[in-house]
């Protein structure tokens, strides 16, 4: 992502090769303010700066996978599962809270705090969930990119898949992540696509406001089968290791912590704006999943559309969006597919990227998207191979929009035991010290292990009903 301080740099980096490297930034969430402090700086800007790895998982949350699942959900059964998003909000922002403050605390991703403190078999077991399901994603997501492009640029899906893969691994591995994810962010400004037309289409706005605050369930299997995707593609594996391993990439370019490792200078100034981040980039993922959900439940579920199938058929929720201009399907289209392909791009290196911390954290590899490329082959290594593989996904026949949701679903049965160890480590005063989890945040985590365990498996015991 960032470039390293130069100061701090690891053994075997040349002095020419550290002076080769940019002036670094302070970091979003550093104690310690600029040299050149701007007297009559606004808030608005002050908050700016503390907007970080929150944030940025928080946009790779709406993934093209995301995507699907709340079009879908809207889709099949209008507002009936709006509940959700509000319902999902503490849930998600105490789980990703915990994810950060270990990573913050400790200065390791979480694969490398579970290897020095549990069992090797339950450090294979936990790396080996998260590849998978990464891996699965990322192969959803790189057929969606290429099955949304086809709207609007008839080529081969095989060449538009295998055109983003390339693309994909070209910016990870040569590209600053963080100069790679500015340009990215603008791409997802087309997801206000979805708030614009939930205000454009008629809205009976008491019934929204009842399906939000009032939970509807279903014992069915398709509808158990579409919540579990909603709580898999909002609470998902890659997002618990890649915001920790972050929070380490931050601390890093701010000078609180050596490559080299050691302990981090943080202190509770730090650990404020980190929950600020954390809260404020679920916030943004969930107002997100509000809009999609009602467009989808408004467009499609109330013209008799239940089932979306295509590329082509999750774009017609934005139809009213450009209704009256000539060519509005096409239109509709583009910007469905803009939304896609950017989304797809700033989150398949996120997928990527979090295996990789993963394995590279256990087995003791040097890891980092910090580090160039020949001071770390083994995690760009299992970028590239993960990429490869999801993208060998897409040619064993699975329709691109079913498997993302499929995805969705996968996440949400992984991220079970995933979010009982995080509960287990954030408690940990070895581990966490002073900054262990409170009550609070214990309870809720807690809670969202037993109501997705619960969801995965009333889903499986309705299969066949």
């Amino acid at each position: 992502m960032a470039q390293p301080d130069h100061k701090l740099h690891e053994p075997g980096v040349t002095a020419h090769e550290a002076a080769l490297s940019p002036p670094v930034p302070p970091s979003p969430l550093s104690e310690t303010p600029p040299t050149k402090v701007v007297k009559n700086q606004s808030r608005f800007s002050r908050w700016l700066r503390i907007l970080g790895p929150g944030l940025i998982t928080g946009a790779a949350d709406d993934d093209p996978s995301g995507i699907a699942t709340y079009s879908q959900t809207g889709a099949q059964f209008g507002y009936g599962q709006l509940w959700t998003v509000l319902f999902m909000y503490p849930l998600m922002t105490a789980v990703q809270e915990a994810c950060a403050r270990i990573g913050a605390v400790t200065g390791k991703g979480l694969a490398a705090v579970v290897r020095e403190n549990y069992s090797r078999k339950l450090l294979y077991g936990t790396v080996g969930l998260v590849i998978l399901a990464n891996t699965i994603n990322i192969g959803a997501d790189i057929g969606a990119m290429a099955s949304a492009t086809r709207l609007i640029i008839p080529l081969p899906f095989a060449f538009l898949a295998i055109s983003f893969t390339i693309i994909v691994l070209l910016l990870e591995v040569f590209v600053a992540y963080k100069h790679y994810v500015k340009l990215l962010k603008w791409l997802a400004l087309t997801l206000l696509a979805y708030p614009v037309t939930a205000f454009i289409v008629h809205q009976n706005w008491l019934v929204v406001g009842r399906a939000l605050l009032v939970p509807h369930i279903e014992l069915s299997f398709g509808f158990l089968f579409i919540i579990t995707a909603v709580l898999g593609t909002t609470i998902s594996p890659y997002m618990f290791f890649w915001q920790a391993s972050e929070e380490v990439e931050e601390e890093i370019v701010a000078g609180r912590l050596a490559q080299r490792g050691g302990i981090p200078h943080i202190g509770k100034r730090f650990m404020r704006n980190l929950r600020i981040d954390n809260a404020l980039g679920m916030l943004f993922s969930e107002i997100t999943t509000f809009f999609i959900i009602i467009t989808a439940a408004a467009v499609l579920n109330a013209n008799g559309v239940t089932n979306i199938n295509t590329a082509a058929d999750a774009a017609r929720a934005l139809q009213p969006l450009v209704h009256g201009f000539p060519h509005a399907g096409f239109l509709a289209q583009l910007i469905f597919a803009i939304g896609i392909v950017g989304l797809g791009l700033l989150a398949v290196p996120v997928l990527a990227g979090s295996a990789s911390y993963a394995l590279s954290e256990a087995v003791g590899w040097r890891e980092g998207l910090y580090r160039k490329f020949r001071r770390a082959h083994g995690f760009y290594g299992v970028i590239t191979i993960a990429t490869l593989i999801g993208l060998l996904i897409n040619f064993v026949g699975i329709d691109p929009v079913k498997a993302l949701v499929f995805a969705a679903v996968f996440n949400g049965v992984a991220a079970v035991p995933l979010i009982l160890l995080i509960f287990m480590m954030a408690r940990n005063e070895k581990i966490m010290g002073e900054y262990r989890s409170r009550k609070l945040s214990q309870t809720i985590v807690i809670i969202t292990f037993i109501l997705m365990l619960l969801a995965a498996a009333t889903m499986f015991l309705t299969l066949g009903h």
